[in-house]
């Protein structure tokens, strides 16, 4: 099933727009509440099966996508597609963050981006080699944590004090117990197969404060890919992903000794709740000395993350500069305590 949205207009196709968070017509203008659309069909139970051609309502011609993707575009006609069997029944997202910033304003961001790499190869800087943007929704799931730890651990505080002739050490042991209750809120996890996990990460944070209800109108004009995996098959990582902080609270609560040594650390991290939402990436695709450099940026504030080629004449330098500032420093040190004379 295809879903396509016409302007009641002029019977144009229409698409979402980031700057206004409507559907739009490029034709004339007409503009749509994405909240007066209702999306009766996303309760509905289609075939299990993944099909992977589609009938285009516009021009008849063959929409083929892979089993993942759930929305997309005509390549005969260029229209905006939704392919309802992927976002309903249980692949229904709950939520999802519309784009908010739009093709032109990304390109632009990306370019002031590169400028500001202080150790990359001057022609990478120019940003005149786009060789394509996509924006993509990414699947991702948001989990609500709650993690009981319970620490037991000896911790010491030396002190060193002088009487007459003597430097005494006194040296005062502790046991040490903590339990702690913890509580996490919408921690992401990108639930694509497709998406580089480490570029996903280093996307938040996100303005969860702007989700909404998920309505297949702000997919129109965009692609959009399903889930590859479920909150259960994510868990460990999200676990993973979580443990860092509790580890570090756990150290702030035991402060003020000398030396900590852990008996015993158990923590217990438990779903509450996990929502299934769409998030919003613009995928840059990057063509800089015969290779093809791939960066995204965070749909909502422009933030953009990858792995930009460096230049070895500057890195030199940098590390030069260092050097150099480092000697000198030394050499006044050394001046200051009665050395040599440079």
């Amino acid at each position: 099933m295809v879903i396509q949205y016409k302007c009641p207009n002029c019977g144009d196709d229409m698409a979402f727009d980031s700057e206004s968070g409507k559907l739009s017509c490029g034709s004339c203008g007409r503009t749509d509440r994405i909240e007066d659309f209702s999306d009766e069909f996303i309760s509905t139970k289609f075939s299990e099966d993944e099909a992977k051609e589609y009938v285009c309502n516009n021009c008849g011609g063959s929409v083929i996508t892979d089993a993942d993707t759930s929305a997309t575009s005509c390549s005969f006609c260029g229209a905006a597609v939704v392919l309802a069997d992927r976002i309903s029944g249980i692949h229904a997202p709950d939520k999802v963050i519309p784009f908010q910033i739009s093709k032109e304003e990304a390109i632009q961001a990306f370019k002031k981006w590169c400028k500001n790499g202080r150790l990359t190869p001057k022609g990478f800087m120019s940003a005149n080699r786009i060789k394509g943007i996509t924006g993509i929704y990414v699947p991702f799931w948001l989990y609500d944590l709650h993690s009981l730890a319970e620490v037991n651990a000896r911790a010491t505080k030396v002190r060193n004090y002088t009487q007459g002739d003597y430097i005494y050490t006194e040296t005062k042991h502790y046991d040490v117990y903590r339990k702690i209750d913890l509580t996490f809120n919408k921690v992401p996890v990108d639930a694509s197969e497709k998406m580089d996990d480490d570029l996903m990460d280093r996307l938040e944070p996100y303005d969860y404060g702007s989700l909404k209800d998920f309505k297949t109108p702000y997919l129109a004009g965009y692609l959009a890919e399903k889930y590859n995996y479920n909150n259960k098959d994510l868990f460990p990582r999200v676990k993973s992903k979580v443990s860092s902080y509790i580890d570090k609270y756990i150290r702030s609560t035991i402060s003020g000794y000398s030396s900590v040594q852990y008996k015993q650390k158990h923590v217990n991290t438990n779903e509450t709740k996990a929502y299934y939402v769409l998030l919003p990436v613009w995928m840059v695709y990057y063509d800089y000395d015969k290779q093809e450099h791939t960066f995204a940026m965070n749909g909502v504030n422009g933030k953009v993350v990858g792995k930009p080629p460096l230049s070895l004449a500057k890195v030199s330098a940098w590390f030069g500069s260092i050097a150099a500032a480092t000697f000198i420093a030394a050499k006044i040190v050394t001046i200051i305590v009665g050395g040599d004379v440079w």
